[in-house]
């Protein structure tokens, strides 16, 4: 079991990864409670260990009363502090590993992903038919972990606009083996050491 990790890719930047099952002697805040109500119980559990975690790593950061505050949702779905405009944060979980980011002026946005098998199409529209090649050379199991993980980096960075599938993630340049990079003024990397899923974070310094 992971225990929660810490990493700062990038200044004004932190971001923690975990297995939910070490949370789960952490209460939930009322609030987070009543914003998964309504999901099944394996989605809401895994919310509510991003919302933990997300609240864990504030405290650390900020302090007790900044973890304490509300987390709102933009129309789009993108979380954000209310009453704290001057942090951005992004929240993912899947497979029962969450992953949360946060940023002081600077946009984030985050994703854990478990690999899995896809279709073929879906890799060729994501990695384009050279990626889809590459891929295809390699072992089985570290194929589904190399998509995984572009898959990551492609949805942290539309997570980091607000846009999320909308904001066509397919269509960000990811090679295979390509670990950093950047995209529309921003930056993005994968995590080594975030676990057994590829976690990859995408950040960008706001405009003032």
């Amino acid at each position: 079991m992971m225990p929660p990790t810490t990493f700062r890719p990038a200044a004004g930047v932190c971001a923690a990864v975990a297995d939910q099952r070490a949370l789960a002697g952490t209460a939930a805040a009322a609030p987070d409670v009543l914003a998964t109500r309504g999901s099944p119980a394996w989605k809401a559990a895994e919310q509510l260990a991003a919302r933990a975690l997300l609240r864990r790593l504030l405290a650390a950061e900020y302090g007790d009363r900044t973890a304490e505050l509300p987390i709102a949702a933009r129309p789009s779905g993108q979380p954000y502090l209310r009453q704290r405009p001057d942090l951005a944060i992004s929240l993912s979980h899947d497979g029962g590993y969450v992953a949360v980011a946060v940023g002081r002026e600077v946009a984030v946005g985050i994703d854990v992903q478990q690999p899995v098998p896809v279709a073929d199409a879906v890799i060729r529209r994501c990695c384009g038919a050279a990626g889809q090649r590459e891929l295809a050379r390699l072992a089985r199991r570290q194929s589904l972990a190399e998509f995984a993980r572009i898959w990551t980096v492609q949805e942290a960075c539309v997570k980091l606009t607000g846009a999320g599938l909308a904001g066509r993630p397919w269509s960000v340049p990811v090679a295979v083996g390509q670990w950093t990079g950047r995209w529309r003024g921003g930056g993005w990397q994968s995590l080594p050491g975030a676990g057994p899923f590829p976690v990859s974070i995408a950040y960008r310094q706001e405009q003032s």
